[in-house]
C-alpha cells in the first residue's frame, strides 16, 4: 500500500481522500455501490459494470485473492463472467493485502494491473453509499497523483464482433449477446444446448433457431435501437423467447412497455422477488439500474415477478406464445442459484412449441 495519493470526486462536488492500489491512473464514470459479501471476480468481469465505478460495502475486499484463468468449454473462463475487467474502478473500504485461498492464483491488485483498472481503499464505503441511496446514482472521477482524466462516460456496449457457436446440444439456442455472463452460456451448455451466439445488433431473422435468448448488459435499454427493432420483428414468429436483465427491458420495449431510471438501482445478491400471484419468493442476484415501467401493460402480457423492496417490475411472461424474462440473475455467479430453474422453463417452452408445430 501506497501513501494517501488518490481522491474520489462525485458530480455533487464530495472530494474523498485515498489510496490507491491495482493499476495507478485516473479514470471516470457512473458510480454504483453493491452490497454483496463476495464475489468480487465475477462481479469485476461482468459485462453490465462496462463504464462503471463500483463501489463495495463489504469493508474487508481482497483477502481470497483471485482463482486461476481456467477455461470451461470453447474458452469460457471457469471462474469469471468474462475474459475482462469491465469495471473503471473499484472502491473499498479496506483492502487486505494478507490474500489466502486454496484456490488463489494472484491477488486481486495484480488482476487489477493486468487490466489497467484503479482501486481505491481508505474510504468509507458505507457513508459512500448512503449518500448514493440519498442522492442516486451519479457521476464520479478517481484523480491519481493529480493527473488529468477523461470527461465523465458511461460506457460503450459489450459484445462479440462475429457470431460463435459453442457446444452441440439438442436445442439451438440463439443469443443476442449485448454483454453475456459466461455462467449463462454454461447454464445453456449443461442442459443439451447449442448456443449461436450473435453481436447485440445482428441481424438474425433468417437463423435457424429452436428458442431466442436476449442477454444482460450494460446502459440505457432505449439505446438499444437495432436490438429492439429486431426483437420486435421475431415477437411474430411465436418461437420461446427469453431474456435476462438488460434482455428483459429490451423485450418489454420490444413488446410495448416503457423502461425508466432507477434512483440507486438494484446491485446485491440479496434482492426478494415474489413470483406474481403466489407466496413464493426467491433472494435473487441482480445489477440494473432501469427497469420496466408496470403502469401499462400490453395485452396478452402479465408481470411475471415483483421485487418485494420497492415493488417493482421484475419480470414478464406471455404464456399463449412461450415468452418471458427477469429482471434478475438466475444464473447468479455470483449469489444464489435458486431461480436456475428458469433455464428449465425455457426448455420446456421450447419442447411444448414443438409439439404443438408437430401436431
Amino acid at each position: 500500500m501506497i501513501n494517501k495519493n488518490a481522491k474520489l470526486i462525485l458530480e455533487d462536488g464530495s472530494i474523498y481522500e485515498a489510496y490507491s492500489f491495482g493499476y495507478e491512473k485516473s479514470s471516470a464514470g457512473e458510480i454504483v455501490f453493491n452490497t454483496s459479501m463476495t464475489g468480487y471476480n465475477e462481479s469485476l468481469t461482468d459485462p453490465s459494470y462496462k463504464g462503471q465505478i463500483l463501489v463495495l460495502t463489504y469493508p474487508l475486499i481482497g483477502n481470497y485473492g483471485i482463482p486461476p484463468i481456467n477455461s470451461y468449454k470453447k474458452n469460457i473462463k471457469k471462474f469469471y463472467e468474462s475474459d475482462k475487467i469491465h469495471v473503471s474502478g473499484l472502491i473499498t473500504s479496506y483492502y487486505s493485502d494478507y490474500e489466502f485461498h486454496w484456490n488463489m492464483e494472484k491477488t486481486l491488485s495484480e488482476f487489477l494491473k493486468i487490466n489497467q483498472i484503479v482501486g481505491l481503499s481508505g474510504i468509507d464505503t458505507r457513508s459512500l453509499t448512503k449518500k448514493l441511496r440519498k442522492k442516486g446514482t451519479m457521476l464520479c472521477k478517481i484523480i491519481i497523483s493529480d493527473e488529468i482524466t477523461d470527461n465523465y462516460y458511461l460506457g460503450d456496449l459489450v459484445s462479440l464482433k462475429k457470431q460463435n457457436i459453442y457446444g452441440n446440444g439438442k436445442y439451438k439456442i440463439l443469443l443476442i449477446d449485448c454483454g453475456v455472463k459466461n455462467n449463462i452460456i454454461r447454464c445453456f451448455l449443461e442442459r443439451n444446448c447449442t448456443v449461436i451466439r450473435v453481436p447485440w445488433n445482428y441481424d438474425f431473422l433468417n437463423e435457424d433457431y429452436d428458442g431466442l435468448f436476449i442477454s444482460n448488459g450494460p446502459g440505457n435499454p432505449k439505446e438499444y435501437k437495432t436490438t429492439i427493432t429486431n426483437i420486435r420483428k421475431v415477437l411474430k414468429f411465436n418461437k420461446p423467447i427469453f431474456g435476462i436483465c438488460l434482455g428483459n427491458q429490451l423485450l418489454g420495449l420490444a413488446a410495448g412497455f416503457d423502461t425508466h431510471k432507477l434512483k440507486y438501482g438494484h446491485r446485491s445478491n440479496n434482492q426478494p422477488v415474489i413470483l406474481s400471484g403466489t407466496n413464493r419468493c426467491f433472494i435473487t442476484s441482480q445489477n440494473h439500474g432501469y427497469v420496466i415501467d408496470s403502469k401499462k401493460i400490453p395485452n396478452g402480457w402479465k408481470i411475471f415477478f415483483k421485487n418485494l423492496n420497492d415493488n417493482t417490475c421484475e419480470g414478464l411472461i406471455n404464456y399463449e406464445k412461450f415468452f418471458f424474462s427477469v429482471q434478475f440473475h438466475p444464473e447468479a455467479s455470483s449469489g444464489p442459484i435458486e431461480t436456475q430453474f428458469l433455464f428449465d422453463v425455457f426448455l420446456n417452452f421450447i419442447k411444448l412449441k414443438k409439439l404443438k408445430t408437430n401436431k
